[in-house]
């Protein structure tokens, strides 16, 4: 984060200030997760809390600042002595006319949006702003809004000079993960692919493709999901009517409702009720209901009720249906008790960064091995035999471990063949939790895209949650399941064969094509174009990291960071380079030489473009980029 960018934007930036709140949370209590309705700087006066934005966990004691755009979610558990804070709502813009200079450093860097925590060294300075702040607040007339203007000025200023001098690293956040996050938490109110986009300030193709390429599904795919989900626990869990379901789960329409349940469970609901009102009493006896160990804690009111919160404002999920539990078939219930007796306290989930560290030896009698990581100590089989992956399938297969079960979109991976072959699907996304369960696995490996989901799964076995994007390379990722799975032997002939071929690749390559030709890695899908870097699939990892080729030297800087750029057909030359890697489900080569902007283009002239389609380009795991890298040099060398 570089502090001298936001200051300068902070400096042409126009910023009205929509609400200030003071509030205060009982010991022990929480704070209903929802989606803050603008950017908000937060900052911790007493108390302490465990604090979570989009589901980044943030210790919080005394004083500390937090800053996130429209869209996060915030959720917050009050510690043993309360929690108290301050917290500005606001929304702010450059206005124009500005330069192109600093629309550009804007694109970059979106001030208003990033998230970051920050622990100033002198917090009294900016405690006296807050409450000067909300103490005007309060009052409403003129003058005193005007003063609070005033000192929202000198609590940014202040707040941007300790950062500059104590220095600062904000948060990345996985998209997927906030959709999901958004999805989970608002799916009773009408959500589109234009509300999401503007919401987390992405472009509709950028946010689409890179949600899709992530879970297997679109958005709005995944949120029918997760409202088809809810009516079937509604419809047994409770007697609503279909069309008070319909109502609590976002749809007007009962009937409509009633047509995409059947489509997506075979059923039509009243036979759904039917057909499983059985397991339904069975389950709501309490002599076996395992529900109560399988859900997240439930939410807690404000202290400060009529003050401190945005319930009247639609921000949370507004039906009676929110503490609806899902169900469970009797016979997994039963399976899950048994797993949990045999399982005791050594499904502990653990985030992990970092390659896992054992803190005890491991003689071959062992059965099992400690496993320290950043979140704490948790005990997996040494030599895992029933393996349930929903991430990191290229890792697992590279090292010859073939899991029981995975998630859709991996069997559905090109570039895994026929390693998959009878293994079972546990669902879309990171998959489904009753299913995982009837697998019996040993050992299961997500990442924290499903907060909620993870918090399930070390009842049913040891869980290590691995946080997206934490494994930066082939090499880190393949090290760290080598070492996890006790394969650290195949992870070095895997990797030692890799960089062969890939440094092979690469002299094909350069022998071809001029080490100084510029490359672009784009998508177009319909009419939307953008631009990517190298961590987000496509062909970045090969073109950029394999054969170390870069994008035109204007555009590099953005393609480093965010990583990627939604760009108009009239921009499309400034972002092209002298050989372009297009993903496309829709256009063709003649295509593009039809169209006379992508006509101008001199890789287009040229013939230089590579087309492929998503199912192909979309995948970034350590097999599908050894594969790219070589399919890619097959052709540029094709070229010469």
């Amino acid at each position: 984060m570089e502090i001298h960018d936001h200051i300068v934007l902070w400096n042409h930036a126009y910023c009205k200030i929509i609400d200030i709140r003071h509030v205060i949370i009982r010991p022990n209590e929480s704070l209903y997760p929802y989606p803050v309705p603008a950017s908000i700087f937060l900052m911790s006066v007493r108390g302490s809390a465990q604090l979570k934005l989009d589901g980044i966990e943030h210790n919080v004691r005394h004083f500390k600042i937090f800053h996130t755009g429209k869209g996060a979610v915030l959720d917050i558990c009050a510690g043993q002595e309360g929690f108290e804070y301050y917290v500005i709502y606001y929304k702010a813009n450059i206005p124009l006319p500005a330069g192109q200079e600093i629309m550009t450093l804007m694109d970059r860097v979106r001030p208003f949006h990033i998230q970051y925590g920050f622990m100033p060294a002198f917090p009294v300075a900016l405690y006296g702003y807050l409450t000067e702040m909300y103490k005007d607040w309060e009052k409403t007339d003129p003058i005193s809004r005007l003063r609070v203007k005033a000192l929202l000025h000198q609590f940014v200023y202040e707040l941007m000079n300790q950062m500059q001098l104590q220095g600062i690293r904000s948060d990345k956040r996985d998209l997927a993960a906030q959709i999901i996050s958004i999805i989970n938490h608002r799916y009773a109110e009408p959500i589109t692919l234009e509300s999401l986009s503007e919401s987390l300030n992405y472009s509709v193709p950028h946010l689409s493709s890179y949600f899709k390429s992530r879970t297997g599904l679109s958005p709005i795919d995944y949120l029918i999901k997760i409202r088809m989900d809810k009516a079937a626990e509604l419809l047994l869990e409770t007697d609503a009517t279909l069309k008070e379901i319909a109502a609590g789960v976002g749809y007007q329409d009962p009937y409509y409702l009633g047509r995409l349940f059947k489509k997506h469970n075979g059923l039509s609901p009243s036979h759904y009720r039917t057909e499983h009102s059985a397991k339904r009493r069975l389950e709501d006896n309490p002599s076996i209901s395992m529900r109560s160990s399988i859900v997240s804690r439930k939410p807690l009111r404000y202290t400060d009720v009529g003050d401190n919160h945005y319930q009247s404002d639609g921000e949370e999920v507004p039906t009676m249906f929110n503490e609806a539990k899902p169900p469970m078939a009797v016979a997994l219930l039963l399976s899950f008790m048994l797993l949990l007796s045999a399982c005791g306290a050594a499904g502990n989930a653990a985030e992990s960064t970092h390659t896992p560290v054992e803190t005890e030896p491991v003689s071959s009698e062992q059965q099992t091995k400690i496993i320290s990581t950043i979140a704490g100590d948790i005990e997996v089989p040494t030599h895992p035999k029933r393996v349930v992956a929903g991430e990191y399938l290229g890792s697992l297969i590279a090292l010859g471990v073939i899991p029981v079960g995975t998630s859709n979109h991996h069997i559905q991976n090109p570039y895994f063949n026929d390693a998959l072959k009878g293994v079972e699907d546990i669902g879309d996304g990171n998959g489904n939790i009753e299913k995982i369960l009837e697998m019996e696995p040993d050992l299961i490996i997500m990442d924290d895209t499903y907060a909620e989901m993870n918090e399930q799964l070390p009842k049913i076995a040891p869980t290590v949650i691995v946080p997206f994007a934490s494994l930066k390379t082939v090499h880190d990722e393949l090290t760290y399941f080598g070492k996890l799975l006790g394969k650290e032997q195949e992870a070095e002939i895997w990797l030692a064969d890799y960089d062969r071929r890939i440094a092979e690749a690469k002299v094909k390559v350069l022998k071809a094509i001029p080490a100084d030709s510029t490359f672009s890695v784009m998508e177009l899908m319909e009419k939307n174009i953008s631009a990517v870097g190298s961590n987000y699939g496509k062909g970045g990892q090969a073109v950029y990291g394999g054969f170390g080729f870069k994008p035109p030297a204007e555009v590099d800087l953005e393609m480093k960071d965010p990583g990627w750029a939604s760009i108009s057909a009239e921009t499309l030359p400034k972002y092209a380079g002298d050989y372009i890697i297009l993903t496309t489900d829709s256009h063709t080569m003649e295509d593009l030489k039809a169209d006379p902007i992508w006509n101008s283009l001199d890789a287009v002239k040229n013939d230089r473009v590579y087309i492929w389609g998503p199912e192909r380009s979309w995948y970034w795991d350590p097999i599908a980029i050894l594969t790219q890298t070589e399919e890619l040099a097959e052709w540029l060398t094709g070229l010469k």
